[in-house]
């Protein structure tokens, strides 16, 4: 049991990193309000953002990048970080502010239309 506190405590990141996703799971459930469901679904994507960036982290590593004056290096991977979670992390970034910004046009949009953010409301009206 001490093993496991000792591990639970050495990785608090995580424990952050999973509070704010069900932090955004609980808005986008438990709310009616549109624009609160749109705003839980942006901390849960960064929560998972920020969870994939912790994991890939190495401490001491590199940059994956040989200099041409280095000639026949020898390369040890465990001194390089690999690029590609953080790559495709920057790529989820980019998607979720796309998707942020076409949610917000559509949330004014029914602003417009129903003058309410409120699901049982809209439904009513329709």
């Amino acid at each position: 049991m001490t093993e496991f506190l000792a591990y639970a405590v050495e990785r608090y990141t995580y424990w952050a990193y999973v509070a704010l996703m069900l932090i955004g799971f609980y808005a986008m459930i438990a709310h009616g309000n549109l624009l609160k469901k749109l705003i839980g679904m942006n901390i849960f994507q960064t929560a998972i953002i920020l969870f994939f960036l912790s994991i890939s982290a190495k401490r001491g590593a590199t940059l994956p990048i040989i200099p041409p004056e280095a000639g026949e290096l020898v390369v040890a991977p465990p001194h390089f970080m690999n690029p590609l979670p953080h790559a495709l992390m920057l790529t989820a970034i980019v998607v979720m502010v796309g998707t942020l910004g076409v949610a917000l046009a559509v949330l004014i949009k029914i602003h417009r239309t129903y003058r309410t953010f409120e699901e049982d409301v809209i439904l009513r009206q329709t």
